[in-house]
């Protein structure tokens, strides 16, 4: 048989290039878990954990239009930032389940932002002010409590 051609095989047998079920890969499950989430984690101390994909990590920079946030205690945690975290929003709405601790500040962009916390077992929902400084965690809570930040979700 010249080569480049198939022959039909007999069952339970073999042709060069047959692909079987033991080579075809696993149908592809988004898990939405965030990317390169450990390598952030250790050279920033925060932890991405899973979202839609809309809202990223971004370098703090001049651009207009990212979400700032800020933690007290992460000079030598995260020596980039210095506790100084912003995400760019992408699309119509973002959703990014994380976790820092001791927010106390976040600075909202165009889109109505809210960030969910947590402080011992009670859970906390602070709308952040578009375009402005917001108080959140310890600097909104009248017992002056940390509050871990735990997700945040954007819409246009």
């Amino acid at each position: 048989m010249p080569a480049g051609t198939v022959s039909a095989a007999g069952a339970g047998t073999t042709t060069a290039g047959a692909v079987t079920a033991d080579d075809t890969p696993p149908p592809a499950v988004e898990d939405f878990a965030y990317p390169e989430a450990d390598r952030i984690f250790k050279e920033r101390g925060i932890k991405l954990k899973s979202g839609d994909g809309h809202i990223l990590l971004a370098t703090c920079d001049s651009r207009p239009g990212l979400l700032e946030v800020n933690a007290r205690g992460m000079s030598t945690t995260d020596p980039v930032g210095h506790g100084r975290f912003c995400f760019q929003v992408t699309g119509a709405t973002g959703r990014l389940s994380l976790e820092l601790p001791s927010v106390y500040g976040a600075k909202g962009n165009d889109y109505a932002v809210r960030v969910d916390m947590q402080t011992g077992t009670e859970a906390k929902s602070f709308d952040v002010q578009k375009n402005k400084w917001t108080p959140v965690g310890e600097t909104a809570d009248p017992q002056e409590r940390v509050f871990t930040l735990l997700e945040i979700t954007a819409t246009a």
